[in-house]
């Protein structure tokens, strides 16, 4: 009996090595399109993806689009056009360990690192002394908030933020429910490196599934075009390390939710009915706030789920000063 269980074993481990080490799927037509749209910068040795493109001729307006977890600067496609008929520049990038950027490990990934990568692209373009709109999601929201705090404190090399727009990031951490493998990712220094080799497409797409509204799924080439974001450059390895951001947002949270607070920027967030909490919190605690209620079915991704509904609420936002 001992020895059948030894076979079994013997015969599990090469399975369970091809299983671990399974390539990465192939970069479909969307995707190679975008990123063929797109250039790279070099940050600290790594390379940074931007996609940048000229639009609303007569216009200095500029907008800085700032992706979520655990996806990409891809999340706005939908919007592109849109804001590139409104606005001069519109420029996206994929934050460092994200989409077509280097994704290093080991390394220590932030907050603070991800908003010196903003201003260094801010820079690389020539745009250190224009007034940028921000527009976020979800992690990017917080690197806002910490690209907020270095504009109002006159830090070195900030931006000169014209206005900032904010949706579904957690930005009052104790409105923020972290799901159970996010927990389990950051916490567990144990757990996480084995976790991270495990997740595979069906695990990825039930969890990005769950914060999409029933009615507006992303359909099954969206879901794979995201995970192969995530797999590219092996970025499923590195999720435990730029999961450690919640952490941070608890304990940075003076820093990020005092700049909100006592910022003049005009701010906004596309609200969804579910979280009335944040709703409050945010037209209580920011001076020059705008809260805009979209559909009850959109969920975390409204950019996605209901792009004409969110630019609706962008541009009135962003035509009212």
């Amino acid at each position: 009996m001992r020895e059948w269980w030894l076979l079994v074993g013997l015969l599990c481990i090469p399975l369970l090595a091809v299983y671990l080490h399974i390539p990465p799927p192939q970069l479909s037509p969307a995707l190679l399109t975008w990123r063929s749209a797109g250039a790279f910068f070099t940050f600290r040795s790594n390379n940074i993806f931007y996609r940048e493109t000229y639009g609303a001729v007569g216009s200095s307006d500029v907008v800085i689009l700032l992706h979520g977890f655990p996806t990409s600067s891809l999340d706005w496609y939908k919007i592109w056009e849109p804001l590139n008929r409104r606005f001069n520049r519109v420029i996206a990038l994929d934050f460092l360990g994200f989409g077509f950027s280097d994704k290093p490990r080991p390394h220590r990934y932030s907050i603070f690192e991800q908003a010196s990568v903003v201003e260094a692209l801010v820079s690389h373009l020539g745009l250190t002394e224009q007034r940028v709109n921000l527009l976020s999601h979800d992690y990017g929201d917080t690197v806002a908030l910490e690209l907020l705090y270095r504009s109002d404190h006159n830090r070195t090399g900030h931006l000169t933020i014209n206005s900032l727009c904010l949706s579904n990031g957690g930005i009052f951490p104790e409105t923020h429910h972290p799901r159970f493998l996010q927990k389990l990712l950051k916490d567990s220094s144990f757990l996480s490196p084995v976790l991270t080799r495990l997740t595979n497409y069906m695990v990825f797409s039930k969890g990005l599934g769950d914060v999409f509204g029933p009615y507006t799924q992303p359909t099954d080439a969206e879901f794979l075009d995201m995970w192969t974001g995530v797999r590219f450059n092996d970025g499923n390895l590195v999720m435990d390390s730029i999961l450690q951001f919640i952490n941070q947002r608890d304990q940075h949270r003076d820093r990020w939710v005092g700049a909100l607070t006592s910022t003049f920027i005009p701010a906004s967030i596309p609200f969804v009915p579910p979280n009335p909490m944040l709703s409050f919190s945010f037209r209580k605690l920011v001076q020059r706030s705008t809260v805009s209620v979209l559909d009850e079915h959109i969920s975390h991704y409204p950019q996605l789920e209901d792009p004409t509904g969110f630019l609706n609420a962008y541009f009135s936002f962003i035509n009212a000063f």
